[in-house]
């Protein structure tokens, strides 16, 4: 019912779009249908896990309102970290250019643009993460009884988690930003991978601020 629901909302939203005046310069074939590439099409393609294409103009454009809607308030692409607190692999989130070049296509109309600019279709493929053994579960408080790389951190969140950080604070007084969540969706079951693994001496403790009822699954290496 959810999922009926949502589709009949963006429908709806995606309709006033039909007869919008053209007033930008950003294009579907030139900058949306890359950006698209990078950031959306291995869940938003025919067949993927999300409910609708955008791959083709055609199957985008009715949902141009709708797409700003959502990347406005970081709802899609699912992520959910905020940048800049720890660095991973395979960042799904966009920048806050990318945002604004869709917002900029979307109230200037959404054009299509020139077709012969297209690029070579490219649907992304989602890798296969590989991740070492050693988990380590974390709720509120964790002391690291020897020295490790720590790799990568999966939350276990039922429903929505508002806000919280984690970090690692070491012996020598540093603190290690770890992850640092806003508005994450248990169904998106995100494992962020650490861009490079974070090394963290015996001692260490890492904490979630605020308390949650959330776990977190860290994974590292000794």
């Amino acid at each position: 019912m959810k999922r009926a629901a949502l589709i009949a909302v963006l429908l709806c939203a995606g309709s006033s779009l039909a007869h919008d005046p053209i007033t930008t310069k950003v294009t579907f074939s030139v900058e949306i249908v890359r950006l698209f590439q990078r950031r959306c099409l291995s869940c938003h393609q025919e067949g993927g896990k999300a409910p609708m294409s955008l791959v083709k103009y055609e199957e985008a454009r009715p949902w141009a309102k709708a797409i700003k809607e959502e990347v406005l308030e970081r709802r899609m692409p699912p992520w959910g970290a905020v940048k800049g607190f720890g660095e991973f692999q395979h960042d799904r989130g966009l920048t806050q250019e990318e945002i604004s070049l869709i917002a900029d296509w979307v109230e200037g109309g959404a054009p299509e643009g020139e077709p012969k600019y297209y690029p070579e279709l490219r649907i992304p493929e989602v890798e296969k993460l590989k991740l070492p053994a050693t988990r380590l579960r974390l709720q509120q408080s964790l002391k690291l009884a020897a020295g490790m790389r720590l790799t990568a951190i999966e939350p276990k969140v039922q429903g929505e988690l508002e806000q919280v950080r984690v970090t690692a604070q070491q012996p020598d007084g540093r603190v290690e930003p770890l992850l640092w969540l806003r508005k994450y969706k248990g169904e998106w079951k995100q494992v962020f991978v650490f861009r490079r693994p974070v090394a963290v001496a015996a001692g260490t403790i890492v904490t979630v601020d605020p308390p949650t009822q959330a776990n977190f699954l860290i994974y590292a290496q000794k």
